[in-house]
């Protein structure tokens, strides 16, 4: 995207700054995002948001604002600094919305800039585990009596097992002989787990796990620290939807205990960080889990077990549908993508069980 183009979006928002450069972030696999500097602080996040992906862009942007308000009152006895650190604040355009709609049909939304903070990619140190897992639980916490039903949903069925695996099943049918060739055993391993991976899609529908407010994208990169380490706030809440808690524990397990990143295809280098894992949840626990049923305790672990299974399996459906949903860099991008998350989710159960 120009420098041109980022500057007329970012000058449709109503702030007092002056563009200067921008840079992209690129460590989203659906939207584009922007740094924007300015000549005088702060700087902003300038997103296109993927209406290909999100039908109904307007309400999702809805959605994170109200939670981002929500968050923001429930803080509001911290400093101003500590706010700014810990609350995600967006932007109105000067005509008062809270996104700007290009001549292209594009969607923009514009945040502030959280000076000073840091991302990780992988999770290096028991700390940022354990500060990860205090972060994530603050989230649910901060966001438990929000009425989850004023959200919409925005990408529907977005963590249904049985959605994920009908989108499976159709892939299959329409897959070239050559894609299926290709994922011969990935494809077996979706087939054999279809039972233990449906267990809490029927706890779900049968009420006897509570719907929450939830993130339903906490990979470790979607945390934001402090530079030596302390967790500051969630970022990236375009899928902020009613959930069930085990999407945001074992979402956020799934990206901190494994050793390498997602799409490393040598599976030998892939593992499973225990310590990271108890440390995490250690943390979550300590901030969310007094309020957590039993029902919800038990199933943890079970939790973490399907999130990853469910990333593998978006994965290798995207492969054979033609890479049409996740950017890739390579052919078998996404089907390497899948194999490293079954290679995971093998480790785990077996570091489980021992």
């Amino acid at each position: 995207m120009s420098n041109k183009v980022l500057k007329q979006v970012f000058n449709q928002f109503e702030h007092q700054s002056s563009y200067f450069s921008s840079e992209e972030l690129a460590s989203g696999h659906i939207n584009d995002t922007y740094l924007i500097k300015t000549k005088e602080k702060p700087f902003y996040v300038l997103q296109r948001i993927n209406h290909g992906v999100f039908k109904d862009v307007p309400a999702l942007i809805k959605n994170k604002v109200a939670i981002s308000e929500h968050i923001g009152k429930k803080l509001n006895h911290l400093s101003k600094k500590e706010q700014r650190r810990r609350v995600l604040r967006f932007e109105k355009t000067k005509k008062g919305g809270e996104y700007y709609r290009d001549p292209e049909d594009n969607y923009w939304n514009l945040m502030r800039f959280i000076s000073g903070s840091v991302t990780h990619e992988r999770v290096t140190s028991e700390k940022i585990a354990y500060q990860g897992g205090l972060l994530m639980g603050e989230f649910l916490n901060l966001t438990s009596d929000f009425e989850a039903s004023k959200l919409v949903e925005v990408i529907p069925d977005f963590h249904d097992m049985s959605f994920r695996y009908s989108q499976f099943e159709e892939a299959l049918r329409n897959a070239s002989q050559d894609k299926l060739a290709q994922a011969e055993t990935p494809i077996d391993y979706v087939k054999e787990a279809k039972e233990e991976m449906h267990i809490l899609q029927r706890l779900k529908e049968s009420g006897e796990l509570p719907i929450r407010v939830t993130h339903n994208d906490t990979k470790i990169s979607n945390a934001l620290f402090g530079k030596k380490g302390k967790g500051w706030c969630m970022i990236d809440t375009d899928t902020v939807m009613p959930g069930i808690v085990h999407y945001d524990y074992g979402d956020a397990v799934r990206t901190i205990c494994n050793t390498t990143l997602e799409d490393e295809p040598n599976l030998a280098l892939v593992d499973f960080n225990m310590e990271y894992y108890d440390a995490y949840t250690k943390g979550f626990l300590e901030r969310v889990g007094s309020s957590l049923t039993s029902v919800e305790l038990k199933y943890l672990a079970l939790g973490a077990k399907t999130m990853i299974f469910i990333m593998g399996i978006r994965f290798l459906t995207d492969f054979l549908n033609g890479d049409i949903y996740y950017k890739i860099k390579y052919p078998e991008h996404n089907l390497n993508r899948s194999k490293n998350q079954f290679r995971l989710l093998d480790i785990f159960i077996e570091k489980l069980d021992n």
